[in-house]
């Protein structure tokens, strides 16, 4: 896994708040697009029953990559700060 790659179908989560389209850090969506050469990322984000309720272009330092298996003991943990 290579440090900080963005890939589709990724499932991320906000590291800022983006009040204008009511998303709050901490709000879980997929990346359904890679934009400009992979240096932004179309996010979708759907409730429970699988129904978006947004769809907005993000920069890679308003999103984090969520993992659901153990790290390698190879990659160190990276602070975000917003």
């Amino acid at each position: 896994m290579a440090k900080n790659t963005i890939k589709l179908l990724d499932v991320v989560a906000l590291t800022v708040d983006i009040p204008e389209y009511n998303l709050w850090r901490g709000q879980v969506g997929t990346v359904i697009e890679l934009l400009a050469d992979g240096a932004a990322f179309e996010v979708e984000f759907s409730d429970r029953n699988g129904r978006t309720y947004e769809s907005v272009g993000l920069q890679r330092e308003q999103i984090m990559v969520l993992y659901f298996e153990p790290a390698s003991p190879d990659i160190k943990p990276e602070m975000v700060t917003a």
